[in-house]
């Protein structure tokens, strides 16, 4: 955490400030998150095969592997139609690396995949750039130690090949990202109010869909996807329906200082804490929560710093007082509305928690600033049409 925390805050600036890298042949498919659905995909067809095993080889005793991990794992969805696919597959006790081996190598696409999606939904340049340079192989490394890390703590009998094979997918998937961020095309910034509220939602509906996969699939609970199955389609239309809007609205269009301000920072945030991300979420739950929160606050005072520089240069004093005055409103409104988000509804993994937290923090603080944006825009356009009384 230490480390990559450092890393981010010293190197990724230049890259963030520098120009974009130019657009490629712009091949529709050639997105991450096309490939995100594969990974999905291939997760669920291999819990589907470890159920399978389970079932045929070790007779629905999962006792054998869950004593290495937490309580919490190892759901098995054994109902009729299960028992009849494992009861008429062939050769099942060829299907063993479906238990921690294969999802070894899907989860770090997986974890990589969903977070440039989520800088390509608010900074197609930023996305390029950080996704072609150095930075992408730095995020492996360091997500592929953490995963290392944690199978070492766990230490099940498939420790070692699973940090082998963790080791060979931290190679090639940078070598993905890479490749797919060079085939897009150019696009401004995302900066309306109704962008933004559109990626707010996007990004709720993707974490939550990414929660789920997890707790289904990646821990091995696939008999729970039935009752998160319905909750699971509402969210992903939620999902599809933003992102068609998204295409259909335009991404730029003006945005007063504080709205553009909330923007700026996002997306330096986003950039500074793409290395440090994983070491940072891993750390809440083995044993360093202090460092952890230490870490992602002075990402976040550094995300801060830089889009101050960036937002406030060439504001006179007093639009400067006023911008303050509306960053204070819309952190009290949005820090007000996370909070009761948080403390209305109890959740199995406090990551959903925190995740619609953030989501519903950022919507109303960007409201508040488009809103005051709009008044405060007038008042100075109408002061400054009003003649000054001759003498």
């Amino acid at each position: 955490m230490v480390l990559t925390t450092a890393v981010g805050l010293a190197f990724v600036p230049r890259l963030v400030r520098s120009g974009d890298s130019g657009g490629g042949a712009g091949r529709a498919w050639a997105r991450p998150e096309v490939f995100l659905c594969l990974v999905v995909l291939l997760v669920y067809l291999n819990q589907v095969l470890f159920t399978v095993y389970i079932l045929r080889v070790h007779g629905g005793d999962t006792s054998f592997i869950a004593r290495y991990v937490p309580e919490g794992w190892f759901a098995l969805a054994d109902g009729p139609s299960m028992r009849s696919l494992a009861a008429h597959f062939p050769h099942p006790g060829l299907l063993a690396p479906s238990m921690l081996r294969v999802p070894a190598f899907l989860e770090l696409p997986f974890g990589l995949l969903s977070y440039v999606t989520v800088l390509r939904w608010l900074d197609r340049g930023l996305y390029r750039r950080v996704a072609t340079s150095w930075t992408v192989w730095a995020a492996s490394l360091s997500y592929t130690f953490a995963f290392c890390a944690v199978e070492w703590i766990l230490h099940t009998p498939y420790a070692v090949d699973d940090i082998v094979i963790r080791a060979c997918t931290g190679l090639v998937t940078p070598l993905l990202i890479r490749w797919l961020a060079r085939q897009d095309t150019d696009a401004p910034a995302i900066t309306s109010f109704a962008q933004m509220l559109l990626f707010a939602v996007s990004v709720w509906a993707l974490g939550q869909l990414v929660l789920t996969v997890y707790d289904t699939a990646l821990l091995y609970n696939l008999g729970h996807l039935g009752g998160r199955l319905p909750g699971a389609v509402v969210t992903a239309a939620i999902l599809v329906a933003a992102r068609w809007q998204a295409a259909r609205t335009p991404p730029g269009g003006e945005s007063g200082l504080a709205l553009n301000s909330i923007g700026t920072g996002l997306r330096w945030a986003l950039a500074l804490f793409f290395v440090a991300a994983l070491p940072i979420r891993y750390g809440v739950n083995f044993g360093t929560p202090l460092i952890a929160g230490m870490a992602g606050l002075l990402i976040c005072a550094a995300a801060a710093v830089h889009a101050l520089r960036e937002g406030l240069s060439g504001a006179g004093t007093r639009r400067t007082v006023l911008w303050a005055l509306q960053i204070a409103a819309a952190l009290l409104a949005g820090g007000a509305a996370g909070a009761a988000a948080v403390w209305l509804v109890t959740d199995t993994y406090y990551e959903a928690g925190v995740l619609r937290a953030a989501a519903l923090c950022f919507a109303v603080a960007v409201a508040v600033c488009a809103l005051t944006d709009r008044w405060i825009d007038r008042r100075l356009a109408t002061s400054e049409k009003i003649p000054a009384p001759e003498v």
